[in-house]
């Protein structure tokens, strides 16, 4: 089987009409050129070049076995460049699966600025509850989840990136629809909705634990409908629902959105992904979200190209966002 080097070698000279010519093109020497042809024209059987004192020159056989070499060196020249264009996240495929509004906050933000620096790589995203999603990291299926609430605790990268305030969803003529900002104390007595599908679950358990803890009742009810219809029976005033600000870039009709006040009442999200990922469009995305919300990745830290604007941070991407103030 003839080696790649003599192949070269073998294209060079046809090329240049000279062995002397050829060996100055590559950087070595004369007789290294003349060897390889020789053995390449011992494994095909047939000769190439035509040798004299003036040069080389092509023989049928050659001339038939240049016009495939070429077209089948710039395949593998493509081939190089396409991988190599993979390896720097220049094209590729990054799958997300998402339990929370695309329509504004951190994640919509996020997603915009990777778009912006690779936009050749897709992006491909998911809607699914956290069992869901986590399976499909597991399963190879996504490369990365954003959840809300506590991180994995095992066999999974996992890095808290931001947080989003608390905000009672509430219908337009509701007696707290007034209100700039809202206390739990508020709302005790009132009824609230939650959903069965995601992120309803999330919210539900995070309003649980926040109201076991101040000892205040309220009646919940949860709905078979998806987070969106949820919120729009808010606005027929079957109930009042818990959220985050990125809801509030949705038109909701009736609908109004308070934040609730005090520092505690945030709610964490998280990027969870396999570590043993080698995806670069995977690594690119990761490094961007730390850029993105001002934090600082433990560990290697230049998977991002040098031209990626670091100073794109935090106060221009996520503004109104809290942010975390601890490294992962």
């Amino acid at each position: 089987m003839p080696q790649l080097s003599e192949i070269r070698y073998f294209v060079a000279a046809a090329e240049n009409g000279s062995l002397r010519q050829a060996a100055e093109v590559i950087g070595v020497g004369q007789s290294t050129v003349s060897r390889r042809i020789m053995r390449l024209e011992d494994k095909l059987g047939v000769s190439l070049l035509e040798r004299s004192n003036t040069g080389v020159r092509l023989t049928n056989a050659g001339q038939s076995y240049l016009q495939d070499v070429q077209l089948a060196l710039q395949y593998l020249e493509q081939a190089r460049r396409a991988a190599h264009a993979a390896g720097r996240a220049e094209v590729g495929n990054v799958r997300i699966g998402v339990l929370t509004s695309l329509a504004g906050g951190c994640l919509r933000k996020l997603i915009i600025a990777y778009q912006r620096e690779y936009p050749n790589v897709q992006i491909d995203i998911h809607d699914g509850g956290r069992d869901e999603n986590i399976a499909a990291l597991r399963g190879r299926e996504l490369d990365i989840v954003f959840v809300p609430g506590d991180c994995e605790p095992r066999n999974f990268e996992c890095v808290e990136l931001w947080r989003e305030p608390l905000h009672i969803a509430l219908p337009k003529g509701h007696r707290l629809a007034e209100r700039w900002t809202l206390e739990w104390s508020d709302v005790s007595g009132e009824k609230f909705i939650t959903s069965r599908k995601a992120p309803g679950p999330e919210f539900h358990d995070c309003l649980v634990r926040r109201l076991a803890g101040l000892s205040i009742h309220v009646n919940i009810e949860t709905r078979g409908v998806g987070f969106e219809t949820l919120m729009n029976l808010v606005g027929l005033g079957q109930g009042l629902a818990l959220t985050t600000a990125a809801w509030s870039n949705v038109n909701l009709p009736e609908v109004v959105l308070r934040p609730l006040a005090g520092k505690g009442n945030i709610l964490s999200f998280n990027a969870i992904w396999l570590g043993e990922n080698d995806n670069p469009a995977l690594r690119c995305l990761v490094s961007t979200a730390h850029v993105l919300v001002g934090r600082v990745r433990r560990g290697n830290s230049d998977w991002l190209p040098p031209q990626f604007d670091v100073r794109a941070s935090a106060d221009e991407i996520c503004a109104g966002v809290q942010r975390h103030d601890r490294s992962p």
